[in-house]
């Protein structure tokens, strides 16, 4: 079961990753944009940012972890049971909404090298 201490030890490996709030709930950015947050709406939800066509794969992959509600309709954001995740996922999904949300250049720093 993770917690959102497991989140932010995960998300502050990240370059220039801080800790902030959102809504006024707990979050991690990156230059100022938000990539990890408590959902102000859904109890002990984690809000991460995703690639709108692979939302429903995650969704439909792992329906116990991963969720959207209407807010998020449209938004490339999808909703993940802390209690439900694995680490290994976890730690993937905290880093690819990070990618989704630095700057290219910055990103670019942590994208694995293409051949």
């Amino acid at each position: 079961m993770a917690t959102w201490q497991d989140v932010v030890a995960l998300g502050l490996r990240l370059p220039e990753a801080q800790e902030s709030t959102t809504y006024r709930q707990p979050a991690l950015k990156v230059r100022g944009r938000t990539f990890a947050w408590l959902s102000p709406h859904e109890e002990g939800a984690l809000v991460l940012r995703c690639d709108l066509d692979e939302r429903a794969l995650m969704i439909e992959s792992q329906p116990d972890v991963f969720w959207t509600t209407p807010h998020y309709a449209g938004h490339p954001m999808v909703l993940a049971h802390l209690d439900a995740i694995g680490d290994d996922e976890l730690l993937d999904r905290i880093a690819e909404s990070w990618l989704l949300t630095a700057p290219p250049r910055l990103a670019a720093t942590l994208a694995p090298a293409e051949d």
